[in-house]
C-alpha cells in the first residue's frame, strides 16, 4: 500500500475531491459520512452562560483536581445531520477503529444494496474518487459495489492497511483531508455545538462525567438533528460574487455594478482632506 498523498500542489485535489463528496455524493446513491476526534478536555471548570436570579450569578471554584481527561469520537452524517459520539479517555487506533467498523457496519445495513456492475465500471466508480491525485492508495484487486464515502483527516491510524482494506471490502471509499484542510471535515462544526452544549459552565471532577455529558447532548441532538450543507471558502466566495451588490442611497435600491468613480491613492487623499463645513 502506498503512502499518503504529498503535499504542495498535490493537496488541491484532495480538497475538490472533498467538496465534490459534500455537493454530489448523496445525489450520485453513496451516503457520505465525515469521522473525527476530538480533545483532550480536563475536569476544570468551563466558562459560560447560564440563566441565574439577578444578582446571583454562578460561581465556579477557583481550586479544582485535573483528575485525567476526556475525548469524543464521532462520526457524522451531514445529509440528515445525525451524529453518533462515544466518550472515551484514549483514542488509540485499538479503540478507534473497532468503534468506526462497528459504526460504518450498523449503517451500511440502512442502505439499499446496489446492483452487481461489470468489473471495469465498478472499478472505474472507486478510482473517480482518486482523480487528480498524485499518491494513491492501491485499491483491493476485488471490489464490491461502491455505497459510502467516509472523509477523515490525514492521520497516520487512519492508513494503516488492515482498516483501509476493511474499508474497500464493504464498499467504503476513505477520502482524507489534506494538511492543514482539517476546515474540510464537518465534523469539526458539529463537535463544537457538542462541546458547547455539554460543557459550558459546567465543572466537570471526572472524565466519566464529561463522557456522560457529551453522549447525552450528542442523543439530544439525534432527537431533532439539523442537516448540514457545505459552504466552504471558495463556496462562499462564488456565492459573495453571485450575489454582491452596491448599495445606494435614498432607498433599498442596489446595483449589481459600482457606478462610483474608482480613485487612485492620491485622489482618495485629497478626497479625505477636503472641508465639509
Amino acid at each position: 500500500m502506498r503512502g499518503r498523498d504529498g503535499g504542495g500542489c498535490g493537496c488541491h485535489p484532495q480538497k475538490e475531491l472533498i467538496e465534490q463528496a459534500y455537493r454530489m455524493g448523496e445525489k450520485m446513491g453513496l451516503a457520505v459520512w465525515v469521522e473525527d476526534e476530538a480533545g483532550p478536555y480536563q475536569t476544570v471548570p468551563y466558562p459560560g452562560e447560564s440563566w441565574q436570579t439577578e444578582g446571583h450569578p454562578v460561581q465556579q471554584p477557583h481550586e479544582y483536581i485535573r483528575n485525567g481527561t476526556a475525548k469524543m469520537l464521532t462520526l457524522f452524517h451531514p445529509a440528515t445531520g445525525e451524529v453518533q459520539v462515544k466518550g472515551v479517555t484514549q483514542s488509540t487506533n485499538a479503540i478507534l477503529h473497532p468503534w468506526v467498523k462497528e459504526q460504518v457496519s450498523e449503517i451500511l445495513k440502512t442502505l439499499p444494496e446496489k446492483p452487481l456492475l461489470d468489473e471495469e465500471i465498478n472499478r472505474k466508480i472507486w478510482t473517480a474518487w482518486q482523480e487528480g491525485l498524485s499518491k494513491r492508495i492501491t485499491l483491493a484487486e476485488k471490489l464490491p459495489a461502491l455505497r459510502m464515502l467516509l472523509i477523515w483527516d490525514n492521520l497516520q491510524g487512519h492508513y494503516t492497511p488492515e482498516m483501509v482494506l476493511w474499508l474497500f471490502e464493504h464498499g467504503v471509499m476513505p477520502l482524507y483531508t489534506p494538511l492543514g484542510g482539517s476546515w474540510l471535515n464537518m465534523a469539526e462544526s458539529i463537535q463544537r455545538i457538542i462541546i458547547r452544549r455539554a460543557l459550558q459552565g459546567q465543572n466537570p471532577e471526572t472524565p466519566e462525567q464529561i463522557i456522560a455529558w457529551l453522549e447525552a447532548v450528542a442523543r439530544g441532538w439525534n432527537t431533532d438533528p439539523t442537516p448540514f450543507e457545505w459552504g466552504g471558502a471558495r463556496a462562499a466566495r462564488r456565492e459573495r460574487s453571485y450575489r454582491r451588490r452596491h448599495a445606494l442611497g435614498g432607498s433599498g435600491a442596489c446595483v449589481r455594478r459600482s457606478i462610483r468613480p474608482k480613485l487612485n491613492l492620491i485622489q482618495k487623499w485629497h478626497s479625505s482632506c477636503q472641508l465639509t463645513h
